[in-house]
């Protein structure tokens, strides 16, 4: 079954709030399309704050909401979320190490028809950058229901970045992941992939392609882009000796730069690169704009040829 990952946001919100957790939930006018409607339907009305469409003013409002011992949740698509709001994100929560859980919607290409204004794709890399900001990238519901359970137990900032699209499950209903962890999905001998969100299906679906084809792929889903698990990337890279990284993002400074930093420190290896490539999105359906900015399965099993053919 196909679910969005933003489809966890409010359910999992209120599935905190019900065990105790002191959650609250800023939104910029958008509690239907980030699903925080649901945590007010469940009865928690009186902890939904609608700041109306002021994501700059929603994060002080949950940086407000954070020092009175509350776990401040904040919404808005990505596009708005934190590049309107980066300056409040970096002054307000994370200088001051505030526990601010920056959680928006409509990341990446497969926001789809609302075109490349709305497509957000350099969010891990600002997010990522920040002193004291966890940046973690789930690949399905189960994993979003995860990360934001993750978030509201981590003290400080968090960005968990969530998407507009129902993408098929990895994960198993009730998975619990860790900050700072990286999963391998796929056993594999010739070449590591390492993806995360969307783009961790897709490497599955390269890997099952490529077995056909005698190419033994390893697959990591790298869940958390920040902190990254650096010890299972690079033993997958020592075991392969070939990395292809995927991510639905701007090459630049997400995913890839970060795997790339860690295996140039501690074990150089010949890479790849599936994101994308210094341009902004268009409108389209999703799985047209991921073939058409070569961002599917079939990409990454280009990808991984071109590095096995030397």
């Amino acid at each position: 079954m196909k679910r969005a990952t933003r489809a966890a946001y409010g359910v999992t919100l209120a599935e905190l709030a019900g065990q105790g957790v002191p959650v609250v939930a800023v939104d910029a006018d958008l509690t239907g399309s980030t699903t925080t409607k649901k945590f007010a339907e469940a009865g928690y009305a009186d902890r939904l704050f609608n700041c109306g469409i002021a994501e700059q003013n929603m994060i002080d409002v949950a940086a407000g909401l954070a020092t009175c011992g509350n776990v401040a949740f904040t919404g808005s698509f990505a596009v708005f979320g934190t590049g309107r709001a980066y300056d409040q994100i970096r002054n307000t929560v994370c200088y001051s190490n505030l526990n601010v859980k920056v959680a928006p919607t409509h990341a990446g290409v497969s926001v789809g028809p609302d075109g490349g204004s709305h497509q957000m794709l350099e969010d891990i890399s600002l997010m990522a950058g920040l002193p004291n900001m966890r940046v973690l990238v789930p690949a399905d519901y189960a994993a979003a229901c995860a990360a934001l359970r993750l978030a509201a137990a981590t003290p400080g900032p968090v960005y968990v970045r969530m998407g507009r699209a129902s993408v098929p499950a990895v994960y198993a209903d009730g998975v619990e992941l860790e900050l700072g962890r990286a999963y391998v999905l796929r056993q594999g001998t010739d070449v590591t992939i390492v993806a995360c969100g969307v783009e961790v299906e897709q490497a599955l679906a390269a890997a099952e392609e490529l077995a056909a084809e005698g190419i033994s792929a390893e697959v990591i889903d790298a869940f958390s882009v920040k902190p990254l698990d650096r010890e299972t990337i690079v033993a997958s890279a020592k075991k392969t000796g070939r990395v292809v990284v995927a991510e639905e993002h701007s090459v630049h400074g997400g995913l890839g730069a970060a795997v790339a930093q860690a295996l140039v420190e501690e074990h150089p290896v010949p890479m790849q690169f599936i994101g994308m490539n210094d341009r902004f999105g268009k409108s389209g359906e999703f799985e047209e704009l991921m073939a058409y900015f070569g961002l599917d399965s079939k990409a990454i099993v280009k990808a991984v040829k071109r590095l096995t053919a030397n």
